[in-house]
């Protein structure tokens, strides 16, 4: 047996440093990794819900109702996006997202409690997200639970009895659970995870189209056909379209079949919207294909974008419960629009004019990225 040399080992371990060195991509790639992980891990993946976007119909209008309002306001759970004036108001305000829950103060409310009756305050809830619905329900009722005692005092402490002898709250809590009103999980996660796998497996193959030719050598032999760079772009792009289709209508089957979700909407619909997201999905893909220069490095694109998409998204984690600054991040990412669009569909069963915004952003990031990509894709033709 030879005898171990250190001086070889080292020669070694030099030549692979100078070959990361030569690497800069890589190196970024690692160095950035651990950092993402930590910022997203520390600022995203939390269950913490609080600034829940609130809207009030309060048709008492009197110091008591507004009383009520502010101890929901200062509980830090709900923030007032808006007051309205009636339960299609409501409707439409959690349709199109832009309020998670709604509470109905009747017009009698004071004089229930004035009365000594119970004075019935209703909550009605998008009960697509379980998480933030239970923390809604579990936030309303103890605030409104402290409230009725606090009212419930004052009463009886006018009346001259003792405040030891409280009775039952005057105030009842009414919630109404909208669109899953089981709050199960499972309907809540399978149409963010079919956006999920739609996003990763048409990205992941696409990534690897161009630079798969490349390292293979038939790159070059493609140039000197007459084919023209757009044709063998979407010549490349038209089969991972055909799979991203077949891959979500094998996701909906099973969702429908397997998992019993409910389809509430139209599926014609959501396979039009989904074929705008796909846009943007192989734009990426074809893009990472075109900057990187093997294989190794375009797993290593496509798995640095994975994980702030899967986290930052709203697919496993609430949006509501991420730091201000990490929405806006969220707000750039088209994967969150697309699963707004799939939860909405499936769940909600809302038309297109209730998604104008979500298709709006996707159609023009899947022009732009695509746009990009083509560009990139002609000049390393070229």
């Amino acid at each position: 047996m030879r005898q171990l040399s250190w001086k070889r080992i080292w020669s070694i371990v030099r030549k692979e440093f100078i070959h990361i060195r030569r690497d800069p991509r890589t190196i970024a790639l690692i160095l950035l990794m651990p950092i993402m992980q930590m910022f997203l891990f520390g600022y995203a993946v939390s269950t913490n819900v609080e600034h829940i976007k609130t809207i009030i119909w309060d048709q008492a209008r009197d110091q008591r109702s507004r009383e009520l309002i502010q101890a929901l306001v200062q509980s830090n759970y709900f923030d007032v996006v808006a007051y309205v004036e009636s339960h299609d108001d409501i409707r439409g305000w959690v349709d199109r997202g832009k309020a998670r829950v709604g509470f109905v103060i009747p017009a009698d409310f004071s004089r229930r409690i004035d009365r000594g009756e119970t004075a019935p305050v209703q909550v009605l809830l998008d009960g697509s997200d379980p998480t933030t619905a239970s923390t809604v329900l579990s936030a309303a009722g103890a605030i409104v639970q402290a409230k009725s005692a606090q009212i419930t005092a004052v009463t009886l402490e006018r009346r001259g009895m003792a405040s030891g002898k409280l009775g039952l709250p005057r105030i009842d809590l009414r919630p109404w659970v909208w669109y899953n009103p089981e709050m199960k999980s499972v309907n809540f996660n399978i149409p963010g995870l079919i956006g999920v796998i739609l996003q990763n497996i048409t990205m992941m193959l696409t990534a690897f189209a161009v630079v798969r030719e490349r390292e293979r050598g038939t790159l070059e032999q493609l140039i000197v056909t007459p084919i023209k760079p757009f044709e063998l772009m979407w010549g490349k792009v038209i089969p991972y379209i055909i799979i991203g289709f077949a891959d979500l209508l094998l996701a909906i089957a099973v969702g429908i079949l397997w998992f019993g979700v409910p389809v509430h909407g139209n599926l014609l619909l959501l396979l039009a919207l989904s074929f705008i997201f796909l846009v943007g999905a192989l734009g990426i893909g074809l893009l990472i294909s075109t900057i990187s220069r093997t294989q190794l490095q375009a797993m290593q694109l496509t798995m640095f974008l994975v994980m702030p998409n899967i986290l930052l998204s709203g697919f496993m984690f609430p949006q509501d419960a991420m730091l201000g600054f990490i929405q806006k991040i969220s707000a750039l990412i088209p994967l969150t629009y697309f699963i707004e669009i799939l939860r909405a569909i499936i769940l909600k069963g809302v038309g297109i004019g209730y998604l104008l915004f979500q298709v709006f952003y996707l159609l023009v990031f899947g022009l732009a990225i695509m746009a990009i990509s083509a560009l990139k894709f002609r000049k390393n033709l070229e």
